[in-house]
């Protein structure tokens, strides 16, 4: 059985934008959309929503949201299999649930103006950090679409460990379905105790961790089908600075994340942690087993 695409909704504009985007990518990938509505999302997002409606939290109903979101999706994707369910639990909790059932999951951003608009929802960094499968997270100016390229890529964060080949695998994917490029991208920096002893004559030891960065790209690429155009960059920086700005010019940004065992509350590195919060453009998660 074909694992769903599988998009939270909770009757905001936002999140009916996540599920048309959604709807391209289960149609991207030829897999059905299954759109979730958990009718305890309040108890961590509060009653604005209801308000931001009009209504009395008792009167927003769960089977009119995600009958709006199927609406959407439908008129969007017309051959596209959708099925529905209202959960009456929270959010996060059921989300991270479905998510082991599911190809994908899709959260949208609950930003409401001015500096909101920066910040992500308890519920989007609770499943980012929690589910088991890839979650995208939408943010910035993605136009509702995830099959028409917009900047015209897929970036994804190379870090250092050797299972990054499972995150690049998963972005190769997705730039060959977009029929876009993939631009790997590596930062590095020299360590302050080192960077005083380097001198512009030699370029040592910045030379050596470029090196080492590029070695690393190489690696992580190795699995890479070759009909996957492949950008490659090293750069000089912190990781979070270096992949926010590359977000600018990306469809989609993928980063790695790694489980850690015996930890509770979230489980997100301070890399995507600042990228969830500020790209500009939808990222992906993807959880190392």
């Amino acid at each position: 059985m074909r694992r769903p695409v599988v998009v939270g909704v909770d009757g905001s504009e936002a999140s009916l934008r996540a599920a048309e985007w959604a709807a391209d990518e289960a149609a991207l990938c030829e897999l059905p959309l299954r759109i979730v509505y958990a009718s305890l999302w309040e108890r961590y997002e509060g009653t604005d929503l209801a308000e931001d409606l009009g209504e009395p939290p008792d009167a927003v109903r769960g089977h009119d949201i995600v009958g709006t979101a199927a609406r959407r999706a439908e008129r969007r994707r017309p051959d596209l299999r959708v099925s529905t369910d209202v959960l009456p639990e929270e959010a996060a909790h059921a989300l991270v649930r479905e998510g082991r059932r599911a190809s994908l999951l899709v959260v949208g951003t609950r930003g409401r103006g001015g500096l909101a608009e920066f910040l992500l929802g308890s519920v989007s960094l609770a499943v980012a950090g929690h589910a088991d499968c890839p979650v995208v997270v939408l943010r910035g100016s993605h136009d509702n679409q995830a099959t028409h390229a917009v900047r015209g890529r897929v970036v994804v964060g190379v870090g250092e460990g050797a299972d990054d080949t499972a995150v690049v695998r998963f972005a190769a994917e997705e730039a060959q379905r977009r029929g876009v490029p993939l631009a790997a991208v590596r930062a590095w920096r020299v360590p302050a105790h080192e960077s005083a002893e380097s001198t512009p004559a030699t370029g040592e030891p910045a030379r050596t961790y470029e090196r080492r960065a590029a070695e690393a790209l190489d690696a992580a690429l190795a699995d890479v089908p070759p009909e996957v155009q492949v950008h490659r960059h090293t750069v000089e920086g912190h990781a979070r600075g270096v992949l926010e700005a590359a977000s600018r010019e990306a469809d989609l940004l993928v980063v790695g994340t790694r489980r850690h065992r015996g930890q509770y509350g979230l489980q997100l590195g301070r890399v995507t942690l600042a990228v969830l919060h500020h790209a500009a453009c939808p990222v992906a998660v993807f959880r190392h087993t």
